[in-house]
Parts: C-alpha cells; structure tokens; sequence
C-alpha cells in the first residue's frame, strides 16, 4: 500500500483562498487531520484535543464546526462513502465499449489514489469490528459497489445469475488485494492485466482496452 502523504492544511495551500480573520483553521482540516489519524492509529486515536494539537490550535474551535466527537466521526463516515465508494459508481457507469474496456474502468479507482484510498477503507472495516452502525455502514457501501459491478456486467449482455458472480469475484479480489496489502512493481501488476480481463470477464480482451489501461496504471506508480 502506498505511503500516505500528511494532509495539507488550507493554511499551507498556495491554491485555497488566504484565511481571514481569526480563523486559523477550516472544518476540512479538522477532518482531514481526523481522517490521517483513523488510518495512523484507528478510531480510538481520533480525539479532539490530539486534533488540536496537530492544527495548533484550541480544542474550543472544534466546536464551531462539530457539535461533539460523534458528529465529527459521522462526518468521517460521510467523507469515507464519498471518497471510496461514490468513484466505484461513477466508473462502472463510464461509457464503454465492451466488457474490457468497462472491467478497464472499475480497475482505474484501484490504482489512483484519488479515486479510492485503500488505507481508509481498511481503517474504516477495522472500526466497524467494534462498532455495529458502523458495520451497518460497510454493509451497505460494499451492496451498492457490488450492483454497480453487477449492473456493468450485464450492460455488457451477461445474465443476471452471471453479471453478479463475476461481479462478486471481481470486488471482492480487489479487496482482498489491498486488504492483503501486497506490495509489488506497478508493471508487475500490469503485465497480468489480459489474463485478469480473461479470468473476470470470459472474454478474450480488447488489446486497445489493455493498452489504454497499462498507460494509465503505470502513470501512477504506486509502488
């Protein structure tokens, strides 16, 4: 899994527009300092005054954002669903001209950052362990990935029963690949993409397909 960079502040970023006033720090940051230490230490880990500590300032302004620590973890919650699982609708629902190039798609969320933070999503499964909402939560987030990975499929003309095994083979592979955290040369990975769109999908793979996505994952470089 790739190392997590520390969050920005809003502060530090010569592209947000400069603070003013007194204000020192934004409800983004106090949620994304929140959202590193669940990944860094896990839920216990996320408390308001080691928040404050990071942002340098007062416990009380949290309370100009958040009502209590609760409020903040559902705001995680939120931001969490949005990160990782709103992007994995958005691509299954990419035009597409076969199945390679839709399959071609999905695995676009898994190798950038910026459409799935694996290590998030790994916290989040750690927390709902102890918390019954939050594994409500999970629950609900990995059915709605899985219709949409099923819903591409049979787009694509596989039968019902057919779309929603593939689908669920594919998912939940993908899963298991970062929750395994195997750790490998991004063009090691790439170089097994025809016999993953094979394996997936039944169908021998589009070379365009292939060679649109190898360019895309090896522009990230993950590893």
């Amino acid at each position: 899994m790739a190392r997590r960079a520390a969050p920005v502040l809003h502060r530090d970023n010569p592209e947000k527009e400069p603070l003013s006033g007194h204000v020192k720090v934004t409800p983004e940051d106090w949620l994304n300092v929140a959202r590193d230490l669940l990944v860094s230490e896990g839920v216990a880990g996320v408390k308001v005054l080691a928040i404050g500590d990071r942002l340098g300032v007062s416990r009380s302004s949290f309370y100009w954002y958040f009502k209590s620590r609760k409020h903040l973890l559902e705001a995680l919650l939120d931001d969490w669903e949005a990160r990782n699982t709103a992007p994995i609708l958005d691509h299954c629902e990419l035009p597409a001209a076969n199945i390679s190039w839709a399959v071609c798609n999905f695995f676009r969320c898994f190798v950038d950052p910026d459409l799935f933070d694996a290590s998030l999503d790994f916290a989040v499964r750690e927390w709902s362990r102890r918390d019954g909402k939050v594994r409500n939560r999970i629950d609900a987030a990995d059915a709605q990935r899985l219709a949409a990975v099923t819903a591409m499929f049979e787009r694509h003309g596989f039968s019902a029963y057919e779309a929603e095994a593939r689908a669920r083979i594919l998912y939940f592979m993908q899963c298991g690949y970062h929750a395994l955290e195997v750790r490998e040369p991004m063009q090691a990975r790439t170089a097994r993409l025809e016999g993953y769109l094979l394996g997936f999908t039944g169908v021998e793979p589009d070379p365009e397909a292939v060679a649109a996505a190898r360019a895309f994952a090896e522009g990230k470089m993950l590893y």
